[in-house]
């Protein structure tokens, strides 16, 4: 379909991020290939990294994805008020959170605590419905996910509410720590620990069929990790999870994300000028630049100050200064005919800068950059199945 701003409180034509679903789709429909017969979940958390939670639910169910993922209850909602009603997995809520909703609406739950457990066994009987319910192990990221000495206990109150009707354990899964360092030592323990907590989980009676370990990393190049489902989540927005993990799997991953805007002004500097805030870069000659209407206020790294670069009449063009709230300068050279109302690619496909590269000299990494992407900035989503 044509483009179409959604959201934001810029101009769509003065900037946007501009979502290329077809490119989406795509990057599912490998990724799908590459980890079969292991199933896909999307994961669409953050508002789709950035990308829009709503239509890039509906682009990864056109495309045949079987699993969606988020954080929160908050985004399993939303999709289920839009209308989504496919198998969404849901992992992330505190101790006072009301989990009827989620257990009425058939979203999965993930459980890492005896109390989690007891917290969906109460849910389930508000709504009158067995809880599907996910048993999360931590492996050693330490992060979420029940401690090895309490796994036990956990799969034991989830195997008796089980007998009693009040869940259904689908699956036991974790989080990878290092996926993308194969030689990392946490790899190889991470591995060995989900298969042993998949073993203390049959002992106690439980059948979990759909168990996932693999991140984009994992899915990639961890045949191991896959198991019945993989949680693929940056690598279907085309940005690569590590550094050269797609290509040396073979998978060809297309950005999805375009974030552009236009010159709003074009001026000489004359040499000894200084630019910005604080004048951090001096201009050591004559020369022209030009002013992109972006800033730290719409998810712009202030760190991209003088070490990013932006494309701009089909080269690229070198951030000069400080990043400012609203807006940021590009030095144009010399020689520069560019005008006002040009337009300036800050991250894109290649040759244009790539969000992995702006991760790069921003001392972060790709998914931070398309995430951050702030709601001023309009989403131009193009392509994919027309929406009412």
């Amino acid at each position: 379909m044509d483009a179409q701003p959604v959201g934001g409180w810029i101009d769509p034509v003065t900037a946007s991020a501009d979502i290329d679903l077809d490119a989406y789709a795509a990057n599912l429909t490998a990724l799908a290939a590459h980890v079969a017969p292991a199933e896909l979940m999307a994961v669409i958390k953050a508002d789709g990294y950035g990308h829009g939670l709503l239509a890039c639910a509906r682009a990864a169910r056109a495309a045949g994805v079987p699993w969606l993922g988020v954080a929160t209850p908050g985004e399993a909602m939303a999709l289920r008020e839009a209308g989504d009603t496919g198998r969404l997995l849901c992992w992330l809520y505190g101790p006072e959170e009301d989990l009827t909703a989620l257990v009425a609406s058939d979203v999965d739950v993930s459980a890492s605590s005896v109390e989690q457990v007891g917290d969906l066994v109460a849910a389930a009987a508000t709504a009158e419905r067995t809880a599907r319910v996910h048993l999360k192990i931590d492996t050693g990221l330490h992060r979420n996910g029940a401690h090895p000495d309490d796994w036990p206990a956990v799969v034991g109150a989830a195997a008796e509410a089980e007998r009693f009707g009040a869940v259904e354990v689908v699956g036991v899964w974790s989080h990878l720590a290092s996926a993308e360092e194969l030689d990392h030592p946490s790899v190889a323990a991470q591995l060995d620990a989900f298969d042993e907590a998949l073993a203390v989980a049959r002992a106690e009676g439980l059948d979990p069929r759909t168990n996932h370990l693999a991140n984009s990393a994992g899915a990639l190049q961890l045949p191991r990790s896959r198991h019945q489902l993989v949680r693929v989540g940056i690598a279907t927005f085309g940005v690569d999870p590590g550094d050269g993990v797609a290509v040396a799997a073979g998978v060809a991953l297309r950005p999805v994300m375009r974030l552009r805007a236009q010159l709003v002004n074009v001026k000489p500097v004359r040499a000894g000028g200084g630019v910005s805030y604080g004048h951090t870069w001096v201009a050591p000659h004559d020369t022209v630049v030009g002013l992109v209407p972006l800033g730290y206020g719409d998810g712009v790294p202030r760190h991209a100050g003088s070490v990013a670069e932006v494309w701009v009449g089909g080269r690229r063009a070198p951030v000069r200064g400080r990043i400012c709230m609203d807006q940021f300068v590009v030095e144009l050279g010399p020689d520069a005919e560019d005008r006002i109302g040009d337009e300036v690619v800050l991250f894109g496909t290649a040759p244009a800068p790539t969000a992995e590269e702006w991760g790069r000299v921003c001392g972060t990494i790709g998914y931070e950059i398309v995430t951050r992407v702030g709601a001023r900035v309009p989403r131009r989503h193009v392509g994919g199945t027309p929406t009412p």
